[in-house]
């Protein structure tokens, strides 16, 4: 198995690790060097051998390019990330769960293994598994592997109430991810369980990111603050900084991908904030999600229209740039808005908002 990853990403040409937030950038002539050592079985050249060496402090001396570095091929597409649903369905039971139904639903195993090939062919470099709660997914184990095999860093976004899992935390232990970004929704178990309307969860979440924080995996925390664990944010920023891992705190609360407003009672209005001013973003252009049954959108809001990657392959995505473009352009009740100069609010999102009915002040300045 590989240690390394050369790629392309974007105008760039990068070599990783999959489990380290460091990089060397190089040349297109040394990433054509990499390609054509790897196929003649040549050995490390000593430039590589030199940076690896200070990046990772570890030696490639006399050691062959195909045997340490997986060098992936150039795509034509342009994209550098994607996020992957595996599956809507979840062990919890969220009342700001922005995904509403929570079905258990998505593609069986030769589906998934064309899906994840055809993300590899779109250039996808930086691939993030969610949700749901994606390590309950009956193939989170085989989705994991072959996603590593064909060399993309990996980000997991989960409840961590699996990573006590003997199984999970072994392949995660011996094939680490690039993050694992645990939600947190309180710091007692009344609030905790209150949230996530699961008695224990609480306690399933310590004890995985105890184990977790003890095998040395990239954690960072996401903070959840939400009404009912809204006098509990201190405690939770401490349990962080006691354990050392970086965390960020989300306190907006957003409709439902079906423009729902079920989640939206949630909100603890003293921590509602005001959005940085939107600029736009590369939704579609250069990232884009899958959900689970493998229609591809630009994000995780703006899910409509879709393509099917099952059906249409890598080659359906060159329509997606043009979606992207008429999605976030300003329309309905936001067209000809003099404010949006300031306005912290995709256009998606808004729409999604204004479905839901909910009060301006979640998502306009007006």
């Amino acid at each position: 198995m590989h240690d390394l990853i050369a790629s392309p990403f974007l105008d760039y040409y990068l070599i990783l690790r999959p489990d380290s937030d460091r990089g060397v950038k190089i040349s297109y002539r040394k990433y054509c060097e990499l390609q054509q050592a790897a196929a003649t079985v040549d050995v490390a050249p000593e430039w590589l051998v030199d940076a690896v060496q200070r990046s990772w402090g570890f030696n490639l001396t006399g050691r062959s390019v195909r045997d340490t570095v997986l060098v992936r091929a150039s795509s034509s597409y342009g994209y550098g990330r994607a996020s992957y649903e595996l599956n809507l369905g979840c062990n919890y039971d969220c009342e700001h769960c922005y995904l509403g139904l929570k079905k258990f639903e998505g593609l069986d195993w030769p589906d998934r293994e064309r899906l994840l090939y055809a993300m590899r062919d779109a250039g996808v470099l930086w691939l993030q598994l969610t949700g749901g709660e994606p390590m309950i997914d009956k193939l989170f184990t085989k989705v994991y592997n072959l996603a590593y095999e064909i060399g993309m860093m990996i980000s997991i976004s989960s409840n961590g109430s699996r990573l006590s899992n003997t199984k999970i935390l072994d392949l995660l232990t011996s094939r680490r991810p690039y993050r694992l970004t645990l939600s947190v929704y309180g710091a007692t178990a009344e609030s905790y369980d209150g949230l996530t309307r699961r008695r224990g969860s609480f306690a399933a979440f310590t004890r995985g990111l105890l184990a977790a924080h003890e095998a040395g995996l990239p954690i960072a925390l996401s903070l959840v603050v939400a009404r009912q664990n809204a006098h509990e944010v201190d405690q939770m920023k401490a349990m962080a900084e006691r354990l050392k891992i970086p965390y960020a705190v989300y306190t907006n609360m957003s409709p439902t991908i079906y423009g729902g407003p079920e989640s939206l009672p949630t909100q603890a209005e003293e921590h509602l904030r005001k959005r940085k001013v939107f600029t736009g973003c590369n939704a579609g252009h250069t990232f884009f999600h899958v959900d689970p049954h493998g229609m591809a959108s630009i994000c995780k809001v703006g899910r409509d229209p879709q393509i099917s990657l099952i059906d249409e392959g890598v080659e359906g995505l060159s329509r997606l740039g043009g979606i992207a473009d008429s999605l976030l352009l300003r329309q309905g009740g936001c067209s000809g808005c003099t404010l949006s100069g300031t306005c912290g609010t995709c256009m998606p999102l808004a729409t999604l908002y204004r479905k839901a009915k909910a009060p301006l002040s979640m998502y306009c300045q007006h």
